[in-house]
């Protein structure tokens, strides 16, 4: 039955069927969150890219939606981003409602891989997107320049594209209508390539103090400033994704003042599914914050909040020792789990770890890093104390240290054995200060 195959996950978003990959066209519309994502319709590998669409009201219960763009004259339907464009700048709304304008790049899979930008519309709450007939409204500027990302500069009055170009280099562009485009700057990070976000947030939550965040896909980012025309990096670029799966994420844009998150949402490539009808999975969403630290703002993710609707029986232990030799991990039933646990870490102690689905995820006290899959994630204990975060699906693992300027996603398969959970430890008794793990409900039911 499809969503309850043996390797579904549960409360992260799969297609039905085929392949998937990168989160495309985000946006929050008349209180649904889209997400538009690259789709084969037609097989279970890459290839024949399409966009597909899912909408959920909890970015946690999705509906898949029929596909919205296939390829065309121009190609293959790459990724891209999505607005409200509020006030019709672009011409393209055909009522009294703004529409949702949605900007991708088209490549031709021939010799060379030719590719433009393009857009589309959609003025039925996203349930279908018109392709605007004037495509391309960006030609080919470079290599296979693509990925764009838009968003709306309240200070300029103008819409702010950030584009991938080649190597480790972006690209800013400006327009007044979403259809006419002029260079502004350009952008290099070194150590990302693919997929940029651009967006702004404030430091701490306050509205003084605002910077400029620019992402790459593979996780590295900078802080900086933005002035309508140029961004000026404030930091090196800093990785804040270090896990080996979490790929091209992208914001939503346009979610209320009233909510005010920045809320996440990536792809996690090469995971493995042997035998089911879907490939590929999105990570679940989270939101960002951009917080002090000594050497400067730095950019955090934790799991959005809503979370908590799938939360079925929670198991609590404060205050236990655990000694080696002994497992201190409650009993639960299912393999679906948020798992909160701060510990003490005495003089003596080597490592601790957690046994999850036969897979081994263990905390090195001595380099101050989880190992997990042959990863290492650097991640200090100050005073002795480690906090951590897991989010436990039926093929992934995402890890956050509190308050999230760690993070790392994990895709794997599960061993053919019982879902229980095994917490450990060597070299001496630890004390656990908490220990939650929340068993979780499929999103799918």
């Amino acid at each position: 039955m499809i969503y309850r195959e043996l390797l579904r996950p549960q409360f992260h978003f799969t297609a039905k069927k085929n392949w998937l990959n990168d989160p495309n066209g985000l946006v929050f519309w008349d209180g649904e969150y889209h997400l538009w994502f690259q789709h084969n319709p037609a097989g279970i590998g890459w290839g024949n890219i399409a966009w597909g669409h899912a909408v959920s009201r909890d970015l946690v219960h999705w509906k898949q939606l029929p596909d919205a763009l296939t390829p065309d004259e121009h190609g293959m339907m790459w990724s891209g981003s999505g607005v409200v464009d509020w006030q019709n700048t672009s011409g393209l709304g055909t009522g009294r409602r703004p529409p949702i304008v949605v900007m991708y790049t088209a490549v031709d899979p021939g010799a060379g891989k030719h590719a433009v930008q393009c857009i589309a519309a959609s003025n039925d709450r996203g349930r279908t997107l018109v392709k605007y007939p004037g495509n391309p409204v960006l030609p080919h500027v470079a290599a296979v320049n693509r990925d764009p990302k838009v968003t709306w500069h309240e200070p300029s009055g103008s819409w702010v594209m950030a584009l991938y170009l080649d190597g480790n280099d972006y690209a800013l562009f400006r327009s007044r209508n979403l259809r006419e485009w002029s260079r502004l700057a350009e952008v290099s990070i070194p150590g990302t390539d693919e997929f940029p976000d651009f967006f702004e947030l404030a430091v701490d939550g306050d509205p003084g103090r605002r910077r400029w965040v620019f992402w790459g896909a593979a996780g590295v980012y900078v802080v900086g400033r933005f002035d309508g025309e140029r961004f000026t990096a404030d930091t090196e670029p800093l990785r804040c994704e270090l896990g080996p799966n979490g790929y091209a994420a992208q914001t939503w844009s346009d979610i209320p003042v009233t909510d005010g998150r920045r809320i996440q949402v990536s792809w996690m490539r090469d995971g493995r599914y042997p035998s089911m009808p879907f490939n590929q999975q999105m990570s679940f969403p989270v939101e960002l914050s951009l917080q002090s630290f000594p050497e400067g703002p730095r950019l955090c993710r934790a799991p959005v909040k809503e979370i908590a609707l799938l939360y079925n029986r929670t198991n609590r232990l404060d205050g236990a020792v655990l000694e080696p030799g002994r497992n201190l991990a409650p009993e639960v039933r299912g393999g679906l789990f948020d798992i909160e646990a701060v510990v003490e870490i005495p003089a003596g102690v080597e490592e601790l770890g957690l046994f999850i689905h036969g897979t081994d995820l263990r905390y090195s006290v001595r380099d101050g890093c989880f190992t997990y899959l042959d990863r290492q994630v650097p991640a200090p204990a100050p005073g002795g104390r480690l906090a951590m975060r897991l989010l436990v699906d039926r093929t992934s693992v995402e890890l956050f240290v509190p308050p999230g300027r760690v993070s790392a996603s994990f895709c794997f398969l599960p061993e053919p054995r019982d879902a229980s959970l095994e917490l450990y430890v060597r070299g001496g008794g630890v004390s656990v200060e908490t220990l939650i793990v929340r068993e979780l409900a499929s999103a799918w039911r």
